[in-house]
């Protein structure tokens, strides 16, 4: 379907390490599935590698809320609260 296609293709971007074309690929999958957890979830680690960590922290809890059972996105939460936490501390 298209919104696995598009996060697939959010996949190999990503791991070209185009984050643009990445986010836009993922967040286009979600917008035609917004109940598919995936796209959130890969969508929140590439704004975690930008360091948009309340973004990140965002889309980790909306995987979290569609399937509780998701432990990648509970750790990458988990991750992206202590990275903010650790930024904030050091005034950046």
């Amino acid at each position: 379907d298209l919104a696995t296609a598009l996060n697939d293709r959010g996949q190999v971007r990503y791991l070209r390490v185009e984050f643009a074309a990445a986010l836009r690929d993922y967040t286009a999958a979600i917008e035609c599935q917004p109940g598919f957890e995936v796209p959130y979830y890969n969508r929140g680690l590439v704004r975690y590698r930008l360091g948009d960590f309340d973004e990140a922290m965002q889309d980790f809890r909306k995987v979290l809320e569609l399937n509780p059972q998701f432990e990648d996105a509970a750790l990458s939460l988990k991750q992206a609260i202590l990275d903010k936490e650790e930024k904030q501390k050091r005034g950046y």
